[in-house]
Protein backbone atom coordinates (compact mmCIF):
# COMPACT_ATOMS: atom_id res chain seq x y z
CA UNK A 1 0.00 0.00 0.00
CA UNK A 2 2.72 2.86 0.89
CA UNK A 3 4.13 1.51 -2.39
CA UNK A 4 1.11 2.69 -3.87
CA UNK A 5 0.36 5.77 -2.41
CA UNK A 6 4.44 7.04 -3.39
CA UNK A 7 3.25 6.18 -7.11
CA UNK A 8 0.11 8.33 -6.74
CA UNK A 9 2.46 11.16 -5.26
CA UNK A 10 4.97 10.83 -8.22
CA UNK A 11 1.99 10.79 -10.78
CA UNK A 12 0.32 14.08 -9.25
CA UNK A 13 3.49 15.63 -8.55
CA UNK A 14 3.83 14.67 -12.83
CA UNK A 15 0.44 15.80 -13.52
CA UNK A 16 1.64 19.24 -11.39
CA UNK A 17 4.66 20.04 -13.36
CA UNK A 18 2.90 19.59 -16.80
CA UNK A 19 0.20 22.01 -15.88
CA UNK A 20 -0.69 25.30 -17.01
CA UNK A 21 2.14 28.08 -17.24
CA UNK A 22 1.00 29.67 -14.01
CA UNK A 23 3.37 26.98 -12.01
CA UNK A 24 5.74 28.04 -13.99
CA UNK A 25 6.86 30.99 -12.16
CA UNK A 26 6.31 28.97 -9.10
CA UNK A 27 8.74 26.09 -9.86
CA UNK A 28 11.50 28.50 -11.26
CA UNK A 29 11.25 30.38 -7.96
CA UNK A 30 11.84 26.83 -5.95
CA UNK A 31 14.93 26.02 -7.86
CA UNK A 32 16.43 29.14 -7.80
CA UNK A 33 15.80 29.32 -4.16
CA UNK A 34 17.53 25.05 -3.79
CA UNK A 35 20.42 26.33 -6.18
CA UNK A 36 20.85 29.32 -3.44
CA UNK A 37 21.02 26.89 -0.86
CA UNK A 38 23.40 24.94 -2.58
CA UNK A 39 25.53 27.11 -3.37
CA UNK A 40 25.64 28.64 0.47
CA UNK A 41 26.12 24.99 2.34
CA UNK A 42 29.35 23.87 -0.34
CA UNK A 43 30.38 27.64 0.19
CA UNK A 44 34.11 26.43 0.54
CA UNK A 45 34.26 25.36 -3.11
CA UNK A 46 31.75 28.42 -4.13
CA UNK A 47 34.58 30.46 -3.00
CA UNK A 48 37.56 28.49 -5.29
CA UNK A 49 35.29 28.52 -8.28
CA UNK A 50 34.13 32.11 -7.46
CA UNK A 51 37.78 33.51 -7.17
CA UNK A 52 39.02 31.36 -10.05
CA UNK A 53 36.58 33.08 -12.53
CA UNK A 54 36.60 36.58 -10.92
CA UNK A 55 40.61 36.54 -11.55
CA UNK A 56 40.08 34.97 -14.83
CA UNK A 57 37.70 37.62 -15.91
CA UNK A 58 39.78 40.32 -14.73
CA UNK A 59 42.72 39.43 -16.04
CA UNK A 60 41.39 39.11 -19.50
CA UNK A 61 40.10 41.95 -19.10
CA UNK A 62 43.18 44.18 -18.34
CA UNK A 63 44.89 42.05 -21.36
CA UNK A 64 42.11 43.05 -23.70
CA UNK A 65 42.66 46.73 -22.65
CA UNK A 66 46.41 46.02 -22.69
CA UNK A 67 46.42 45.03 -26.31
CA UNK A 68 44.21 47.83 -27.24
CA UNK A 69 46.60 50.25 -26.00
CA UNK A 70 49.88 48.30 -27.37
CA UNK A 71 48.07 48.61 -31.25
CA UNK A 72 47.19 52.20 -30.09
CA UNK A 73 51.11 53.34 -29.09
CA UNK A 74 52.56 50.96 -31.96
CA UNK A 75 49.90 53.13 -34.50
CA UNK A 76 51.20 56.44 -32.36
CA UNK A 77 54.80 55.95 -32.58
CA UNK A 78 54.98 54.64 -36.53
CA UNK A 79 52.69 57.27 -37.73
CA UNK A 80 53.80 60.13 -35.22
CA UNK A 81 57.34 59.78 -36.34
CA UNK A 82 57.28 61.41 -39.81
CA UNK A 83 54.57 60.19 -41.93
CA UNK A 84 51.45 61.08 -39.89
CA UNK A 85 47.96 58.87 -40.00
CA UNK A 86 47.53 60.24 -43.44
CA UNK A 87 49.70 60.97 -46.70
CA UNK A 88 48.95 62.70 -49.58
CA UNK A 89 50.83 63.20 -53.66
CA UNK A 90 49.91 65.14 -56.42
CA UNK A 91 48.16 68.55 -54.22
CA UNK A 92 48.60 71.32 -55.81
CA UNK A 93 50.07 74.26 -53.52
CA UNK A 94 47.12 76.63 -54.02
CA UNK A 95 44.80 73.33 -52.64
CA UNK A 96 46.64 72.65 -49.00
CA UNK A 97 44.70 75.36 -47.63
CA UNK A 98 41.10 72.64 -48.28
CA UNK A 99 42.85 69.93 -45.90
CA UNK A 100 42.56 71.52 -43.05
CA UNK A 101 39.08 70.26 -42.02
CA UNK A 102 37.16 69.00 -38.51
CA UNK A 103 39.26 66.54 -37.03
CA UNK A 104 42.65 67.87 -38.51
CA UNK A 105 45.10 68.64 -36.18
CA UNK A 106 48.00 69.40 -38.05
CA UNK A 107 48.79 69.82 -42.14
CA UNK A 108 52.59 69.46 -42.83
CA UNK A 109 53.78 69.98 -46.05
CA UNK A 110 57.28 69.29 -47.89
CA UNK A 111 58.89 69.68 -50.52
CA UNK A 112 61.53 66.84 -51.94
CA UNK A 113 63.72 67.22 -54.69
CA UNK A 114 65.97 64.32 -56.10
CA UNK A 115 69.99 65.65 -55.37
CA UNK A 116 73.71 64.20 -55.25
CA UNK A 117 75.39 65.26 -52.08
CA UNK A 118 78.84 65.41 -52.10
CA UNK A 119 81.95 65.51 -49.78
CA UNK A 120 85.33 65.43 -52.24
CA UNK A 121 85.31 62.19 -54.21
CA UNK A 122 82.02 60.49 -52.54
CA UNK A 123 79.04 61.08 -53.92
CA UNK A 124 75.61 60.17 -52.35
CA UNK A 125 72.03 60.43 -53.82
CA UNK A 126 69.82 60.73 -51.84
CA UNK A 127 66.21 63.18 -51.98
CA UNK A 128 66.17 66.12 -50.14
CA UNK A 129 63.18 67.74 -48.15
CA UNK A 130 62.32 71.20 -47.45
CA UNK A 131 60.21 71.55 -44.38
CA UNK A 132 59.03 73.82 -42.13
CA UNK A 133 61.08 72.99 -39.22
CA UNK A 134 59.14 74.78 -35.83
CA UNK A 135 55.95 73.19 -37.36
CA UNK A 136 57.92 69.93 -37.87
CA UNK A 137 59.03 69.60 -34.30
CA UNK A 138 55.29 70.21 -33.20
CA UNK A 139 53.93 67.60 -35.00
CA UNK A 140 56.37 64.66 -35.30
CA UNK A 141 59.11 63.01 -33.00
CA UNK A 142 61.63 63.00 -36.31
CA UNK A 143 64.14 65.80 -34.57
CA UNK A 144 64.22 63.37 -31.17
CA UNK A 145 66.09 60.60 -33.22
CA UNK A 146 69.12 63.72 -33.17
CA UNK A 147 72.40 61.57 -32.61
CA UNK A 148 74.51 64.90 -32.76
CA UNK A 149 74.14 68.48 -33.74
CA UNK A 150 70.60 70.04 -33.29
CA UNK A 151 67.74 69.68 -36.01
CA UNK A 152 67.77 72.95 -38.45
CA UNK A 153 66.29 76.36 -37.07
CA UNK A 154 64.04 78.23 -39.88
CA UNK A 155 65.88 80.69 -42.06
CA UNK A 156 69.45 78.37 -41.09
CA UNK A 157 71.50 77.37 -44.24
CA UNK A 158 71.74 73.85 -42.76
CA UNK A 159 71.01 70.05 -43.70
CA UNK A 160 70.33 67.42 -41.23
CA UNK A 161 71.19 63.82 -42.40
CA UNK A 162 71.20 60.36 -41.63
CA UNK A 163 74.22 58.98 -39.21
CA UNK A 164 75.22 56.30 -42.58
CA UNK A 165 74.98 58.68 -45.18
CA UNK A 166 77.30 60.90 -42.32
CA UNK A 167 79.43 57.82 -42.30
CA UNK A 168 79.66 56.89 -46.02
CA UNK A 169 80.19 60.90 -46.84
CA UNK A 170 83.01 61.17 -43.99
CA UNK A 171 80.86 64.23 -42.63
CA UNK A 172 80.54 65.84 -38.98
CA UNK A 173 78.24 68.25 -37.28
CA UNK A 174 79.87 71.83 -38.70
CA UNK A 175 80.99 70.09 -42.25
CA UNK A 176 79.90 71.88 -45.35
CA UNK A 177 78.56 69.44 -47.89
CA UNK A 178 78.16 70.06 -51.61
CA UNK A 179 74.42 69.42 -53.51
CA UNK A 180 74.50 68.47 -56.85
CA UNK A 181 71.90 67.94 -59.02
CA UNK A 182 71.47 63.96 -60.84
CA UNK A 183 73.68 65.06 -63.57
CA UNK A 184 76.32 66.03 -61.42
CA UNK A 185 75.73 70.21 -61.57
CA UNK A 186 76.95 71.68 -58.22
CA UNK A 187 73.43 74.04 -57.11
CA UNK A 188 74.91 74.82 -53.76
CA UNK A 189 76.47 73.97 -50.43
CA UNK A 190 75.10 73.73 -46.93
CA UNK A 191 76.64 73.02 -42.97
CA UNK A 192 75.73 69.89 -41.78
CA UNK A 193 73.57 70.82 -38.38
CA UNK A 194 73.12 67.46 -37.18
CA UNK A 195 72.60 63.65 -38.22
CA UNK A 196 69.77 61.72 -37.27
CA UNK A 197 69.35 57.82 -36.48
CA UNK A 198 65.71 56.62 -36.21
CA UNK A 199 66.47 52.44 -36.75
CA UNK A 200 64.14 52.56 -39.82
CA UNK A 201 65.72 51.51 -42.88
CA UNK A 202 63.74 53.58 -45.73
CA UNK A 203 63.65 56.61 -43.26
CA UNK A 204 67.71 56.36 -42.53
CA UNK A 205 68.65 55.59 -46.06
CA UNK A 206 68.15 58.60 -48.42
CA UNK A 207 66.57 60.97 -47.12
CA UNK A 208 67.95 64.21 -46.02
CA UNK A 209 65.76 67.59 -44.36
CA UNK A 210 66.88 71.17 -44.70
CA UNK A 211 64.40 74.15 -44.17
CA UNK A 212 62.46 74.69 -47.12
CA UNK A 213 63.94 78.49 -48.20
CA UNK A 214 67.49 76.50 -47.98
CA UNK A 215 66.39 74.21 -50.71
CA UNK A 216 67.86 74.40 -54.07
CA UNK A 217 66.25 76.23 -56.69
CA UNK A 218 64.57 73.24 -59.14
CA UNK A 219 61.45 71.60 -60.39
CA UNK A 220 60.01 70.03 -56.80
CA UNK A 221 58.00 67.87 -55.87
CA UNK A 222 54.86 68.32 -53.14
CA UNK A 223 53.63 65.71 -50.38
CA UNK A 224 51.81 66.92 -47.18
CA UNK A 225 51.52 64.68 -44.64
CA UNK A 226 48.13 64.98 -42.09
CA UNK A 227 47.87 64.36 -38.07
CA UNK A 228 44.70 63.14 -36.94
CA UNK A 229 43.09 64.56 -33.58
CA UNK A 230 42.69 62.07 -30.79
CA UNK A 231 39.73 59.29 -31.71
CA UNK A 232 38.94 61.01 -35.28
CA UNK A 233 38.20 58.10 -38.00
CA UNK A 234 40.92 58.01 -40.69
CA UNK A 235 38.99 56.67 -43.09
CA UNK A 236 36.34 59.31 -42.78
CA UNK A 237 39.00 62.06 -43.20
CA UNK A 238 40.22 60.12 -46.17
CA UNK A 239 36.65 59.95 -47.71
CA UNK A 240 36.26 63.48 -46.98
CA UNK A 241 39.63 64.18 -49.42
CA UNK A 242 38.87 62.31 -51.91
CA UNK A 243 35.87 63.89 -52.33
CA UNK A 244 37.62 67.33 -52.06
CA UNK A 245 40.21 66.52 -54.11
CA UNK A 246 39.58 63.82 -56.72
CA UNK A 247 42.98 64.26 -58.80
CA UNK A 248 45.11 64.23 -55.38
CA UNK A 249 46.38 60.46 -53.96
CA UNK A 250 45.34 60.56 -50.22
CA UNK A 251 45.96 57.36 -48.62
CA UNK A 252 45.36 56.04 -44.82
CA UNK A 253 48.32 54.99 -42.89
CA UNK A 254 46.92 51.27 -43.55
CA UNK A 255 47.67 51.83 -46.51
CA UNK A 256 51.13 52.56 -46.54
CA UNK A 257 51.94 50.45 -43.31
CA UNK A 258 50.48 47.23 -44.17
CA UNK A 259 52.63 45.06 -42.15
CA UNK A 260 51.44 47.42 -39.02
CA UNK A 261 47.94 46.94 -40.18
CA UNK A 262 48.57 43.27 -40.31
CA UNK A 263 50.36 42.94 -36.81
CA UNK A 264 47.37 44.76 -35.37
CA UNK A 265 45.01 41.93 -36.73
CA UNK A 266 47.13 39.32 -36.06
CA UNK A 267 47.00 40.72 -31.89
CA UNK A 268 43.31 40.63 -32.36
CA UNK A 269 43.22 36.91 -33.04
CA UNK A 270 45.69 36.00 -30.61
CA UNK A 271 43.39 37.47 -27.97
CA UNK A 272 40.76 35.84 -28.94
CA UNK A 273 42.30 32.25 -28.80
CA UNK A 274 43.92 33.63 -25.69
CA UNK A 275 40.57 34.04 -24.37
CA UNK A 276 39.18 31.08 -25.26
CA UNK A 277 41.46 28.96 -23.94
CA UNK A 278 41.54 30.27 -20.69
CA UNK A 279 37.78 30.01 -20.05
CA UNK A 280 37.50 26.74 -21.86
CA UNK A 281 40.48 25.62 -18.81
CA UNK A 282 37.82 27.34 -16.14
CA UNK A 283 35.00 25.49 -17.82
CA UNK A 284 36.47 22.24 -17.36
CA UNK A 285 36.56 23.14 -13.74
CA UNK A 286 33.64 24.42 -13.20
CA UNK A 287 32.26 21.28 -14.47
CA UNK A 288 34.08 18.99 -12.25
CA UNK A 289 33.62 20.54 -9.45
CA UNK A 290 29.80 20.69 -9.98
CA UNK A 291 29.85 17.02 -10.47
CA UNK A 292 31.65 16.96 -7.21
CA UNK A 293 28.56 18.56 -5.96
CA UNK A 294 26.33 16.47 -7.87
CA UNK A 295 27.51 13.12 -6.05
CA UNK A 296 27.73 14.84 -2.73
CA UNK A 297 23.87 15.53 -3.46
CA UNK A 298 23.29 12.58 -4.83
CA UNK A 299 20.13 11.52 -2.12
CA UNK A 300 18.80 14.91 -2.46
CA UNK A 301 18.29 14.94 -6.39
CA UNK A 302 17.49 10.78 -5.72
CA UNK A 303 14.45 12.34 -3.52
CA UNK A 304 13.40 14.92 -6.01
CA UNK A 305 13.35 12.89 -9.26
CA UNK A 306 11.23 10.50 -7.03
CA UNK A 307 9.10 13.18 -6.43
CA UNK A 308 8.62 13.91 -9.71
CA UNK A 309 11.36 16.44 -10.94
CA UNK A 310 11.42 16.66 -14.41
CA UNK A 311 14.51 15.93 -16.56
CA UNK A 312 14.15 19.53 -17.61
CA UNK A 313 13.51 20.83 -13.97
CA UNK A 314 16.97 18.78 -12.97
CA UNK A 315 18.90 20.07 -16.17
CA UNK A 316 17.18 23.87 -14.69
CA UNK A 317 18.38 23.38 -11.31
CA UNK A 318 22.13 22.93 -12.68
CA UNK A 319 21.65 25.64 -15.16
CA UNK A 320 20.70 28.05 -11.90
CA UNK A 321 23.99 27.11 -10.25
CA UNK A 322 26.37 27.30 -12.31
CA UNK A 323 24.68 30.54 -13.72
CA UNK A 324 24.36 32.38 -10.20
CA UNK A 325 27.71 31.81 -9.79
CA UNK A 326 29.08 32.73 -12.84
CA UNK A 327 27.29 35.43 -13.28
CA UNK A 328 27.91 37.00 -10.14
CA UNK A 329 31.69 36.52 -10.38
CA UNK A 330 32.04 37.75 -13.74
CA UNK A 331 30.44 41.22 -12.18
CA UNK A 332 32.47 41.42 -10.02
CA UNK A 333 35.94 40.29 -12.31
CA UNK A 334 34.49 43.13 -14.43
CA UNK A 335 34.32 45.91 -12.18
CA UNK A 336 37.85 44.24 -10.94
CA UNK A 337 39.28 44.92 -14.33
CA UNK A 338 38.01 47.69 -14.93
CA UNK A 339 39.38 49.28 -11.80
CA UNK A 340 43.10 47.79 -12.79
CA UNK A 341 42.65 49.40 -16.46
CA UNK A 342 42.06 52.73 -14.45
CA UNK A 343 44.50 53.22 -12.26
CA UNK A 344 47.25 51.83 -15.15
CA UNK A 345 45.87 54.33 -18.17
CA UNK A 346 46.75 56.92 -16.13
CA UNK A 347 50.03 56.18 -15.48
CA UNK A 348 51.48 53.43 -17.90
CA UNK A 349 53.29 50.80 -18.61
CA UNK A 350 56.87 51.52 -19.36
CA UNK A 351 58.36 48.67 -21.54
CA UNK A 352 61.28 50.97 -23.07
CA UNK A 353 63.99 48.21 -22.16
CA UNK A 354 62.38 45.66 -24.25
CA UNK A 355 61.55 47.70 -27.42
CA UNK A 356 64.78 49.80 -27.90
CA UNK A 357 64.99 48.08 -31.16
CA UNK A 358 61.78 47.97 -31.87
CA UNK A 359 60.87 50.43 -35.07
CA UNK A 360 57.21 50.32 -33.52
CA UNK A 361 58.40 51.93 -30.04
CA UNK A 362 60.99 53.99 -31.74
CA UNK A 363 59.48 57.21 -29.94
CA UNK A 364 57.97 55.80 -26.97
CA UNK A 365 58.05 52.45 -24.94
CA UNK A 366 55.25 53.32 -22.87
CA UNK A 367 51.72 51.92 -23.02
CA UNK A 368 48.31 53.22 -21.70
CA UNK A 369 45.84 49.96 -21.39
CA UNK A 370 42.54 51.39 -22.72
CA UNK A 371 38.91 49.72 -22.85
CA UNK A 372 36.64 49.49 -25.36
CA UNK A 373 33.33 48.21 -25.49
CA UNK A 374 34.37 44.75 -27.21
CA UNK A 375 37.22 44.68 -24.86
CA UNK A 376 35.49 45.59 -21.75
CA UNK A 377 32.41 42.67 -22.74
CA UNK A 378 34.16 39.88 -24.16
CA UNK A 379 35.47 38.09 -20.74
CA UNK A 380 32.75 38.22 -19.01
CA UNK A 381 29.95 36.96 -21.81
CA UNK A 382 32.53 34.04 -22.71
CA UNK A 383 32.96 33.44 -19.14
CA UNK A 384 28.99 32.94 -18.95
CA UNK A 385 28.82 31.06 -22.12
CA UNK A 386 31.12 28.51 -20.87
CA UNK A 387 29.95 28.65 -17.51
CA UNK A 388 26.66 27.43 -19.04
CA UNK A 389 28.66 24.62 -21.18
CA UNK A 390 29.92 23.12 -17.79
CA UNK A 391 26.72 22.47 -17.05
CA UNK A 392 26.82 19.72 -19.89
CA UNK A 393 28.49 16.97 -18.04
CA UNK A 394 26.55 16.85 -14.47
CA UNK A 395 23.31 17.16 -16.33
CA UNK A 396 23.50 14.06 -18.08
CA UNK A 397 24.84 12.13 -15.51
CA UNK A 398 21.96 13.19 -12.94
CA UNK A 399 19.58 12.86 -15.86
CA UNK A 400 20.96 9.29 -16.79
CA UNK A 401 20.30 7.95 -12.97
CA UNK A 402 17.41 6.18 -11.79
CA UNK A 403 15.62 6.97 -8.52
CA UNK A 404 15.43 3.50 -7.34
CA UNK A 405 19.09 3.24 -8.17
CA UNK A 406 20.20 6.52 -6.58
CA UNK A 407 18.34 6.08 -3.58
CA UNK A 408 19.28 2.09 -2.50
CA UNK A 409 22.96 3.54 -3.45
CA UNK A 410 22.91 6.28 -0.83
Amino acid sequence: MPYRLFLLKKRICKALNKGPPIYSTMRFTFLFKIASLTLWRSWRASVVLLFMVISAVAALVFLSALAVGTNDAMIRNSTGLFSGQIAGTGIQELETHRLQIPGVKQVLIRRQLEILLGNGESLESLVLMGVDPAQEKAATAYWQKTVAGTYPATGEETIFISQDTAKRLKLAIGDTVNLLNLKGFPLKKLAVAGIFKTGISHLDQGLAFCPTQALPTGETALSVAVFLQADTPVESIVTQYRQILPLASVSAWTDFMPDLKQLIDLDSVCMAIVITLVFAIVSVGISCTFLIFTLKNLREHGIMKAMGLLPGDTALLLVTQIGLLTVFAAAIGTLAGFLTVAIFSRTGIDISAFTSHNQYFSVSGILYPRLTGLALLTPPLVAILFGMAATIWPTIYIIRKNPADILRSV
